[in-house]
């Protein structure tokens, strides 16, 4: 179990400095690690718990804690959400304070201009990731298509989004 618990910490502080441009930017990565590198669970159990993770109220990235808890348990459930949160925040803080130190710079406009198309590719990775472990049928991926749509092009609430993917399987259809 030590060694379960050490290799989470390991995983989820290298996530943790690595996300970003958000959390979600590390999904790859943390199903590539608890999937198919450890085998701690399939795919279709960790996008059941991002889902989860989604629905649920609280941080965007619920799914760290969820991981934790479905691999080791309470400790488990600890270990990773310490291990994602705590360093990235701590890097905050510090880059918080030399961003404002350094805000008159011009290469300060440089790279914020970067950061957004950076994010943007992160983030559709991430999307990508989910919807390839997730979808098993045409109508499947016309759901996800429909719903990627209107959640794009529409001020729907995610959560109706989620309910009504909720309806659609509560029906088996697809």
């Amino acid at each position: 179990m030590m060694q379960t618990l050490w290799a989470l910490a390991q995983i989820f502080t290298q996530l943790s400095v690595l996300a970003f441009g958000g959390g979600n930017t590390i999904l790859p990565e943390m199903q590539r690690q608890v999937v198919d590198v450890h085998g701690w669970m399939t795919a279709a159990d960790f996008s059941a718990l991002f889902a989860l993770g989604q629905a649920a109220p609280g941080p965007n990235l619920m799914v760290v804690t969820l991981v934790g808890w479905h691999v080791a348990g309470w400790s488990g459930m600890l270990v990773t959400t310490l291990a994602k949160f705590g360093p990235s925040s701590i890097i905050t803080v510090i880059a918080l304070g030399l961003w404002e130190r350094f805000k008159d710079r011009p290469w300060r406009g440089m790279v914020q201009a970067g950061i957004f198309p950076m994010t943007v590719g992160l983030v559709a990775a991430s999307a990508s990731l989910i919807t390839e472990s997730s979808v098993h049928s045409w109508l499947l991926g016309a759901i996800t298509a429909a719903v990627a749509l209107l959640g794009s092009v529409t001020r729907i609430h995610p959560l109706w989004l989620l309910f009504a993917g909720s309806l659609v399987g509560l029906l088996g259809i697809g």
